[in-house]
């Protein structure tokens, strides 16, 4: 590894006036749209070849599990070392773990050993790599471009990634009957390199030490502890993130099963699985197309719990209670189309009031608190479905009298009726954020970072000892 990143550094230093600011970030972002494709393409196709050997929830549910766990477990450490290293280099070497990580399951799938608790492994490197992603790109943003433009890159990268998924699924499933899982994986190899090559010609500024971030230098541990005392000594960050922890834990449990939900529902129709997950990606993408011009409401705390509320109910609840391919694909989109205002507005709350060089360990410990029950929520998702709700709702089941007006009775309906209750409690999750003040007032309460005084000391980070 430590020959790969010198490589990489090395090539990366040799590139000359490199693109900066907007039009710098710009030929990032279009990286990750082709980057993102490939993984979309390959990961709808693993599903379909997930499902057909095991005939799972729970199956499918695991392969998320074990890709967020490692996220969640190394996100303090990985944030000290985006903050103390060049976030560029950190962005590189996750892309390039990623598309490891596909080769190995190739080879694999090529010699006909792939079995499903091999993708459980390789899901956890892929997750432990997008540990160091996420951070050092959302603080390289805060360097790139300045704070009024926040919203509208932050909508740009939502519409990257739904821009990414659009075709992918109609795609892959046209592509399975002609090139077979192994030639989608090849695609997707071949595309982490535009992710990878798009890095290398962009300049990253570093940024200048503030005193606070002075003061927390120290060994990787001290380090690793100043995001949690950083979001802690601040109720509205803290609250803001709380929201999204109870949010995520409802919606991670329908969003888990949705191809089991949908496969169940019909047969195992993949051309009707894939018309949802388009429907959702379309969504995505209108979302972000209207948050790349708009950038989002004036008071983006509304974008966040009005987001939360609306979404949930139009999209999670609408797809339980939907019963055929026309209102699965309304919810579908309308579900994913706040997306991009939610994370979009939440996104430029904390990098207008987080200083840039403190990001990437404030960042980390953000993620780990609003996914951090996203592992419970998709272990409880699979034998919540298997063994309670869809036996429950069968023909003369437990709950069947209760909601088969509902939801109807047979395969799937359990599933269905799930989507209704976790979509119920994530509506009320972002309605009761406006009842708590520090929640509610968080732009108001909290200075901007760029107000903040900056060290007297030496502009770079010093890298203490381990």
């Amino acid at each position: 590894m430590k020959k790969t990143v010198s490589t990489l550094r090395s090539i990366s230093s040799k590139v000359k006036q490199r693109p900066v600011g907007m039009f710098g970030f710009t030929i990032v972002w279009v990286g990750q749209i082709i980057s993102l494709l490939g993984t979309s393409m390959s990961n709808f196709a693993l599903t379909i070849w997930a499902y057909e050997i095991t005939g799972k929830a729970t199956s499918l549910a695991l392969i998320g599990f074990f890709f967020v766990t490692p996220m969640l477990i190394f996100s303090p450490f990985a944030g000290v070392i985006v903050d103390r290293y060049d976030r560029k280099l950190m962005m590189m070497v996750s892309d390039l773990a990623a598309g490891m990580a596909t080769i190995v399951v190739l080879i694999l799938y090529s010699t006909g050993n792939l079995q499903i608790w091999q993708l459980y492994i390789t899901a956890a490197v892929s997750g432990l790599f997008q540990t160091f992603q996420w951070p050092a790109y959302s603080a390289a943003i805060s360097m790139m471009i300045p704070k009024e433009q926040y919203g509208r890159a932050n909508g740009m990268l939502s519409l990257a990634e739904s821009g990414s998924n659009i075709f992918a699924p109609l795609l892959a499933g046209a592509l399975l009957g002609v090139i077979g899982l192994s030639g989608i994986l090849a695609i997707d190899i071949a595309t982490f390199l535009f992710a990878i090559g798009a890095l290398l010609v962009v300049s990253i500024p570093k940024p200048k030490v503030t005193a606070e971030g002075r003061a927390s230098q120290g060994s990787i541990w001290k380090e690793a502890g100043t995001g949690f005392r950083y979001i802690v000594k601040r109720p509205s960050l803290l609250g803001l993130q709380t929201v999204f922890m109870l949010g995520n834990f409802f919606v991670s449990i329908p969003f888990a099963i949705l191809a089991p939900m949908i496969l169940a529902s019909t047969g195992s129709d993949k051309i009707v699985f894939g018309s949802v997950s388009s429907a959702g990606a379309i969504g995505g993408v209108v979302g972000g197309l209207a948050m790349s011009a708009w950038g989002g409401p004036k008071r983006r705390v509304n974008g966040v719990l009005a987001g939360w509320a609306i979404s949930s109910l139009l999209g999670t609840v609408l797809m339980g209670l939907g019963n055929g391919l026309a209102v699965w694909v309304a919810a579908s989109f309308m579900g994913t189309f706040f997306n991009p205002i939610i994370n979009g507005s939440n996104q430029a709350i904390w990098q207008a009031k987080v200083a840039p060089d403190l990001q990437g360990r404030v960042f980390s410990i953000r993620r780990l608190i609003a996914w951090f029950v996203t592992p419970a929520a998709m272990l409880v998702a699979g034998p919540l479905a298997d063994r309670i709700f869809e036996p429950a709702m069968q023909a003369g089941g437990e709950l069947s009298k209760a909601f088969s007006g509902l939801v109807g009775t047979g395969p799937g309906a359990g599933m269905s009726l799930l989507f209704i209750i976790t979509g119920l409690m994530a509506t009320l999750v972002g309605i009761g954020g406006y009842l708590v003040p520090a929640i509610r007032d968080v732009e108001t309460i909290l200075p901007d970072q760029d107000t903040l005084p900056e060290s007297t000391g030496d502009s770079e980070l010093e890298i203490a000892a381990v």
